[in-house]
């Protein structure tokens, strides 16, 4: 597992899972945590069952739908539930979200008093009118000193998209232009943690570790490590997942 290089602040504990250990078997070896890709069911749970006891805290798992709904996590609140985010303050409840190209962002307050995970893949990223998945989290966190943590994701050397994309950021945000490369015409590579960057930076969070852009955070250019769905298709998905120490 990675272990954030971040200044949270004390109590505040976050991973992100590599691929490494876990049941499973291919495509999906070793620790997939997805139970929507075609895994054996038993081999996911068993996988889910490591994960927690790994971490000393309940994840909750959410079915992720490329949008911009966040949800507040209570102890009752069941895997499944529909949400592209989740916040909570109360301790040894891990918000937690999964990914295989798209990009985990982290958060947590200076004090440590809420913490919460976003899934930010392109179209929650650019979201609506430039309110995306990280406006929304941030909404949520209801909190101005914020720092935010960036997981592994697809790279800028990978991230093929059209001109839609493109268009979808620099609607709202004509620095976004920065983050696109030309490819071929009508095809760009996309930088999705610079994206995620600019966006934060207009939020008023300038304090952003972890992804910056270069190769070893790339989820296809590590096959090895990080699943990829743009790399293989039929594969697993690894988590990134933040709570409050009891």
């Amino acid at each position: 597992m990675l272990t954030p290089d971040w200044p949270a602040p004390a109590g505040v504990r976050a991973v992100c899972t590599t691929r490494a250990g876990g049941v499973s078997v291919a495509p999906y070896d070793g620790l997939n945590l997805g139970d929507h890709v075609g895994d054996a069911p038993a081999h996911v749970a068993a996988n889910r069952a490591i994960f927690q006891q790994a971490i000393g805290a309940h994840p909750v798992f959410l079915n992720q739908v490329h949008g911009t709904q966040v949800v507040t996590l209570e102890a009752s609140t069941p895997d499944g539930t529909i949400a592209d985010a989740c916040v909570t303050d109360q301790p040894g409840l891990a918000c937690t979200v999964m990914v295989a190209d798209c990009l985990p962002v982290l958060f947590t307050t200076t004090q440590g008093h809420r913490v919460a995970a976003a899934h930010a893949g392109w179209r929650g990223l650019a979201g609506q009118g430039g309110v995306g998945i990280l406006e929304a989290t941030v909404k949520h966190l209801q909190a101005n000193d914020i720092i935010a943590w960036l997981g592994p994701c697809i790279g800028p050397q990978a991230f093929e998209v059209g001109d839609e994309v493109r268009a979808a950021f620099i609607a709202t945000d004509a620095m976004a232009g920065d983050c696109f490369k030309p490819l071929t015409p009508g095809k760009w590579l996309a930088d999705l943690a610079a994206l995620a960057r600019l966006r934060l930076r207009a939020l008023g969070i300038h304090q952003t570790y972890g992804n910056d852009s270069s190769a070893p955070w790339c989820t296809v250019g590590n096959a090895s490590r990080f699943f990829s769905y743009r790399r293989d298709r039929i594969t697993g998905r690894f988590c990134a997942s933040i709570w409050l120490g009891g």
